[in-house]
C-alpha cells in the first residue's frame, strides 16, 4: 500500500492488531506497525500517543456517547434505567467492529499491562456516566453507585460478548446482565 492511500487510521489499527497477534504485543514496535500499514512512524504518532493506544482508540467517543445517552433518557427514567438505555444504545459502537474487538480483547487479556490500561479506561467511562447522572440531578452517592453498577453490567456483558463462541448481540447481553443485576440487588 502506498502512503497516499486512504484510511490511515484503519490501516494502522489493522496492522497493529495483526502484528500483536503474530509476534505479541511486547515484541511489536511502532516502526513495524507503520511499515505494515504502508505509513511512516510520524503518521502513526499523528493518531496515537503510543502502541497501547491503538487498542483503545475510540474510548473518548464511547464516553461521550454514553454520557449523551444518559442525558437523552426521559426525565422520568430512574438512574439505572437511563444508564441501561445508554449502554444498550452504545452497543452498536462495538457491533460494527465485532471481529476487531474480539481479536483486540484476546490481546488485552494476554497482557497485564494492557489489562491495567483497560481498567483505567473503564474507570474513566464510569466517571463520565456519573457526571451525566449528576447533570440529570442525581445526587451522590447515587450517581456514582449507579455509574459503577452500569460499568459492572457492561463489563460482564462485554466479556460474554467477546467470547468467540457467543452468538448473541451485545445489546441483548447488556439487557440480560442488567436484569441479573436487578435480581441480585432485589434479593434479600
Amino acid at each position: 500500500m502506498g502512503r497516499w492511500e486512504p484510511d490511515a487510521l484503519g490501516r494502522l489499527q489493522q496492522a497493529a492488531l495483526a502484528l500483536y497477534g503474530e509476534q505479541g504485543f511486547d515484541n511489536t514496535t511502532v516502526a513495524e506497525i507503520a511499515e505494515r500499514a504502508g505509513l511512516t512512524k510520524r503518521t502513526f504518532f499523528r493518531y496515537f500517543t503510543d502502541k497501547r493506544e491503538v487498542l483503545f482508540w475510540g474510548s473518548q467517543e464511547l464516553e461521550e456517547g454514553l454520557a449523551s445517552g444518559v442525558g437523552a433518557a426521559p426525565e422520568s427514567a430512574a438512574p439505572l434505567d437511563a444508564v441501561g438505555a445508554a449502554l444498550e444504545a452504545a452497543s452498536g459502537f462495538f457491533e460494527q467492529r465485532r471481529e476487531w474487538v474480539v481479536r483486540r480483547q484476546r490481546i488485552i487479556t494476554a497482557n497485564p499491562e494492557l489489562h491495567e490500561r483497560e481498567l483505567i479506561k473503564l474507570a474513566s467511562l464510569t466517571r463520565a456516566i456519573a457526571a451525566a447522572l449528576r447533570d440529570r440531578g442525581v445526587d451522590d452517592p447515587t450517581a456514582t453507585l449507579t455509574a459503577k453498577a452500569g460499568a459492572a453490567v457492561f463489563e460482564v456483558a462485554f466479556e460474554q460478548w467477546t467470547d468467540e463462541t457467543n452468538q448473541r448481540p451485545l445489546q441483548e447481553l447488556i439487557r440480560g446482565t442488567l436484569e441479573e443485576f436487578r435480581a441480585v440487588a432485589d434479593a434479600r
